[in-house]
């Protein structure tokens, strides 16, 4: 597969604001946070054998679309996201779309699974990589740290865990909930190699997350906007829950087809 470029990317976050502004569905300042790294992940490094978990499930629409823009969902089906009787539910279903492992959304289990994708590989003698997107809000969660104690005792080499740290969650800034800065220093402490970088940038996707040898988890902290490219949702809290107006849509379209 060619290397992603630009162009697949504004194709995408396109694709991803026309399906929740016609849907009437929230939560689209984390799924655009997020969708850039999803898009590298899964056009760049993933193979067909490969696993992916999406541990914040309500970026769920940022999947789908990343999904389609790989051929492994129709286009057409796009519309159907959070209707009756749809695949394409507020957070990945259980059943339905091959390439979804677990239904998540309810967040901190995501790595715990994560994790146990990666030790089961590692018993069968596997080769394949399991990669998992996590929030920031959730390294707030036990489980999440009890996760990664896990993954760093087993030397679990083939997990990738990336972090869309855009610094808000449902009640205010991460800051303002329950601090973890700096959340890199203190994952560190756990001995797990930390890599940071812009999660906007696909150079720097490409740098910090190019394979190198590791003895074991390797933790990708990735800077992030909520709500990136809509002038109304950038850094707001209001991203996490509102649904777009039809003049901050017709801005967020503007400022897609002509960036500055």
């Amino acid at each position: 597969m060619p290397p992603l470029d630009d162009s697949v990317v504004r194709t995408a976050r396109r694709a991803l604001i026309d399906m929740h502004y016609r849907n009437r569905v929230g939560h689209l300042g984390g799924n655009l946070s997020c969708l850039d790294a999803l898009l590298f992940v899964h056009h760049e490094l993933m193979n067909e054998n490969d696993r992916f978990v999406l541990s914040k499930g309500h970026s769920a629409g940022a999947y789908y679309v990343t999904l389609a823009s790989l051929g492994k969902l129709p286009e057409a089906e796009l519309a159907t996201f959070h209707q009756d009787a749809t695949r394409l539910a507020g957070h990945p279903p259980a059943k339905g779309i091959s390439e979804i492992e677990f239904a998540t959304g309810s967040l901190g289990h995501g790595l715990s699974l994560a994790a146990g994708l990666a030790k089961a590989a590692k018993l069968k003698r596997q080769s394949h990589r399991i990669f998992c997107l996590t929030s920031d809000g959730e390294w707030q969660e036990g489980s999440t740290i009890e996760a990664l104690v896990f993954a760093v005792h087993h030397k679990l080499d083939n997990l990738t865990i990336l972090i869309d740290q855009n610094g808000l969650q449902g009640f205010g800034s991460t800051a303002e909930v329950a601090s973890m800065s700096s959340l890199d220093e203190k994952l560190s402490g756990f001995g797990v190699e930390i890599r940071k970088g812009n999660g906007h940038d696909l150079h720097s996707l490409r740098q910090i997350l190019s394979p190198r040898a590791t003895d074991g988890p390797l933790v990708a902290v990735l800077s992030t906007m909520k709500g990136r490219g809509i002038p109304d949702f950038e850094g707001r809290m209001e991203s996490h829950y509102l649904p777009l107006s039809e003049d901050q849509y017709r801005r967020a379209v503007d400022a897609l087809d002509h960036p500055s």
